[in-house]
């Protein structure tokens, strides 16, 4: 049996702001380890037996940073599909199970968001093989995981009679919204609830067997979406009209819930979906007084918190059980029990119409990255990175100049019809409404230094005549 992992790397992550933005989720983000939470679910079942090459579901908007992550760690995707606007699971898996039906008929789907912690793999291992058996027969499988507290941040699947196939799997009874404190001490008492971990296993066909039954909207705008899909670069597009037709809906709501066919596979497998800074704090190491600390921190006194600097020194004194997280553009500081909250912190930022719930300072690009250095009224300072290879659109400014500086590094630029090569401590100035290119021919990367000066230095006042990325 080919297994395939299909990992759903959507979402913006909102729970952990203000170091999880929009244009920078959680997933995409070094949030547990050194390597990024998609980097880390991609290579968790690399080399076991009958596992193949994953297939990556995102959007639009992440395609070249996911893309850039599995190169860094050296993993090359079955293919990367692309959903113009974000659909929820159902439809995000039904696209993907017509991607691999047309690969393999009888392919099997593992369906893993990639923002969850497992910390035992080896255990996570063996549930899929132990699923693998109810999949042969027509099952759709999702793996509970064995509760080890009266958690109420998560749902829960009530278990049925057991199966006469499988170990320890039995048939779903029905699944639990999140229930509240006294509900959830009564479900881990009960010992036949577990919490609903979002992780699936299912031949593709036999998901879109069940799907056409009770979603056929679904299954028809899914389907058509693969069948009209287009390559561009190394990415499949999903058709945008088809998809965007697609209503939007869970994989629970959608099929599990209604199926007659759902089995549950318990699962002890230090899983957590990291949803909030306090389940941060508890899935990493802390130190004899409880504390979690990342960066540039100094704590005195502080007992059973999470203290995060990005970007300069923080200091905490004489606290206990609270979060604290400091980015370049923003500080949060949150007491452990009220962490839920910070998506209202979220929305106050969306009704204001600011942007730090959608970019951080750094930005990061195809080509490479800008960060914001210092804006005032008609200028605006950037530190630029080019990647070596890297290339910015052929491109024109309506209201604005630019003065490039390079720090270091190699850069070929195009003004008009001037092409020339620029090193270290030399500059060049670009004038409103002329077309000019930013290139690094060169082997290591190029810093640089933009001064931008005009009446209106936002990032839409950009023409593109030509790009390599097919931006448009």
């Amino acid at each position: 049996m080919k297994i395939y992992p299909v990992i759903l790397s959507g979402g913006a992550g909102t729970r952990l702001w203000p170091l999880s933005r929009a244009a920078l989720p959680k997933q995409l983000l070094p949030v547990v380890s050194d390597q990024t939470m998609l980097q880390e679910t991609a290579q968790r079942l690399n080399g076991r037996a009958d596992i193949m090459a994953p297939l990556i579901v995102c959007g639009n908007e992440h395609r070249f940073l996911v893309a850039e992550q599995l190169r860094e760690i050296k993993v090359k995707p079955l293919g990367i599909l692309l959903e113009p606007e974000g659909r929820n699971t159902a439809p995000a898996v039904a696209a993907a199970a017509e991607f691999l039906k047309g690969l393999d008929a009888d392919a099997v789907m593992l369906v893993l968001p990639a923002d969850h912690v497992i910390s035992d793999v080896d255990a996570f291992y063996q549930a899929i093989l132990r699923a693998s058996t109810l999949v042969e027969h027509g099952s759709l499988a999702t793996f509970g995981i064995v509760p080890t507290a009266p958690e109420t941040g998560y749902g829960y699947i009530r278990s049925g009679e057991p199966l006469p196939v499988g170990e320890n799997c039995f048939k779903v009874d029905r699944f639990v919204e999140k229930p509240d404190r006294a509900t959830a001490e009564g479900f881990v008492a009960a010992g036949n609830y577990y919490w609903n971990s979002g992780m699936f296993l299912f031949r593709a066909d036999a998901y879109l067997k069940e799907l056409a039954e009770f979603q056929p909207a679904i299954a028809s705008a899914s389907a058509a979406a693969v069948a009209k899909g287009y390559r561009d670069l190394d990415f499949l597009r999903l058709e945008e009209a088809a998809f965007g037709a697609s209503p939007s809906d869970s994989i629970d709501y959608a099929v599990m819930e209604h199926t007659r066919h759902a089995v549950v596979v318990p699962a002890s497998i230090g899983w957590n979906d990291v949803g909030s800074w306090s389940a941060l704090w508890e899935v990493q190491e802390q130190n004899e007084n409880g504390n979690v600390c990342r960066g540039d921190v100094y704590l005195d006194g502080v007992k059973n918190s999470l203290v995060r600097a990005e970007s300069r020194c923080v200091a905490v004194v004489g606290v206990e059980n609270v979060v604290v997280v400091e980015t370049n553009d923003a500080v949060l500081v949150v007491h452990k029990d009220q962490v839920q909250r910070v998506k209202q912190v979220v929305e106050h930022l969306k009704l204001q119409d600011r942007t730090e719930h959608i970019h951080h300072t750094r930005v990061y690009r195809p080509w490479g990255c800008y960060e914001g250095i210092d804006i005032g009224d008609r200028f605006q300072v950037k530190r630029i990175t080019v990647n070596p290879g890297g290339k910015l659109s052929l491109q024109m400014h309506h209201h604005r100049a630019e003065h490039w500086i390079v720090v270091s590094g190699t850069a070929k630029v195009t003004c008009g019809d001037k092409v020339s090569l620029l090193t270290e401590n030399e500059s060049t100035y670009i004038p409103i409404g002329m077309n000019h290119r930013l290139e690094n021919p060169g082997k290591l990367p190029l810093h640089l230094i933009e001064v931008q000066s005009g009446s209106y230095l936002g990032e839409d006042d950009i023409v593109r005549f030509e790009d390599v990325y097919q931006r448009t």
